[in-house]
């Protein structure tokens, strides 16, 4: 892998999508200087990182308006990187089509089901087929690539102007708050291309545990964080996949667990859990 540090070349971030995608954005956001890499799903990101393809990846894990991308969570489990960062990227989204048309014109109209759905009032004007495609990017590369006339696509205008499109109406997101954290993958923690964060950051950690199937068994692993005045920001569980109708459970919380002085933390929440993960301890930042 890369490492700025030793003269080999910007370090490779591995992203899901097309150039000019979300996921891009963040990527950019992070690591202006990076070397992005786009590859096709979530999975190839992880793979990547794993197979020493690229340097981190980047992966979103939650929309403001939709909730959480879970198959990231499972991705995260059977993986197991570390997360070494955060990034908050808005979500604008426009309609473009191939130059030269007008709205007239369009028939059918493409993009991520997610982007569909929160551009909705807007599509609903018109009497347009909605058609889903992988990413918000990737619908507008194919429509250029197709060559496509009586097509648009919903996507960020860097995405249209990425792939030659003309924007034919802006903003038309429903919430203008709407916005995607994405998480910042690396195969080891303190990879020598991580961007020093600023002095004051706040630090999030985020940890996975299991718990046995009886009564109080979450409580007590909770009454740990609220014993020691730790803020959980986010509490999300997914099926676990060694026990039928069991779970796991995903915390975020507002402090540095990896810390030395957190060493009492972790074997109390230890004694109260029957798994016990840290992904990550990071500063959180914003796009």
């Amino acid at each position: 892998m890369s490492d700025p540090s030793q003269g080999l070349g910007a370090p490779r971030l591995a992203f899901a999508g097309e150039p000019g995608s979300f996921a891009e954005d963040a990527a950019l956001a992070y690591l202006a200087d990076g070397d992005r890499h786009a590859v096709p799903t979530f999975r190839d990101v992880f793979e990547a990182l794993a197979a020493g393809r690229a340097d981190g990846g980047v992966v979103p894990i939650e929309n403001v308006t939709h909730g959480t991308v879970r198959e990231v969570y499972d991705l995260l489990l059977e993986f197991e990187p570390v997360i070494v960062g955060e990034v908050e990227v808005p979500v604008e989204l426009c309609l473009a089509a191939l130059p030269g048309q007008t709205l007239d014109d369009i028939g059918r109209v493409y993009s991520h089901v997610q982007a569909l759905a929160q551009s909705e009032p807007f599509l609903r004007s018109r009497p347009w087929q909605l058609l889903a495609s992988t990413t918000t990017a990737g619908a507008g590369a194919e429509i250029h690539r197709r060559g496509e006339r009586g097509s648009g696509a919903v996507l960020s205008p860097r995405a249209a102007a990425v792939h030659g499109l003309e924007v034919l109406a802006e903003a038309i997101q429903s919430d203008a708050r709407n916005r995607t954290r994405f998480l910042i993958l690396a195969s080891q923690a303190g990879p020598g291309w991580l961007p020093a964060a600023p002095g004051n950051a706040a630090l999030r950690t985020t940890l996975a545990f299991g718990v046995a199937n009886e009564p109080g068994t979450l409580l007590r692993v909770l009454s740990v964080f609220a014993d020691h005045g730790i803020n959980m920001s986010k509490l999300e569980s997914r099926p676990s996949r060694e026990r039928d109708w069991e779970y796991v459970f995903w915390a975020d919380l507002d402090t540095d667990l990896c810390a030395d002085s957190s060493a009492a933390v972790l074997q109390q929440l230890r004694d109260v859990a029957v798994s016990l993960r840290v992904l990550g301890c990071y500063p959180i930042r914003g796009a």
